[in-house]
């Protein structure tokens, strides 16, 4: 069963930025593209997550999981968004135990959606 990353490529992150600007959104994408997703995870862009004052946002989700929508994230954050990423795929229904997931998880997490 694979996981998709959705990764909010439209992301301002609450800056003013001109139109032809990188968005921090974009950024992030690039940084988790550049590491590469772990076993089980495709890491697939998306135009908007609805996540605009809490950008940039990610969402993790997976048929018969659970599924997860986290912010306020920055390209510097990528490889523990990888690791949350690969411990939820790991799981069987998408809850990782809290002590198991990165701290951005536990601290940064905007929704929980049931399956």
């Amino acid at each position: 069963m694979s996981t998709t990353l959705h990764v909010c490529m439209t992301c301002r992150a609450g800056e003013v930025l001109e139109e032809d600007a990188p968005r921090p959104g974009a950024q992030l994408h690039a940084a988790l593209d550049a590491t590469g997703a772990p076993e089980g995870v495709t890491i697939v862009p998306v135009q908007c997550l609805s996540a605009c004052s809490q950008g940039a946002a990610v969402a993790l989700s997976a048929p018969g999981k659970w599924s997860y929508v986290y912010g306020r994230l920055t390209k510097e954050d990528a490889a523990d968004i990888l690791a949350g990423a690969a411990a939820y795929a790991a799981t069987e229904d998408g809850l990782v135990p809290w002590r198991e997931r990165p701290v951005i998880f536990r601290k940064q997490s905007l929704a929980r959606i049931p399956l």
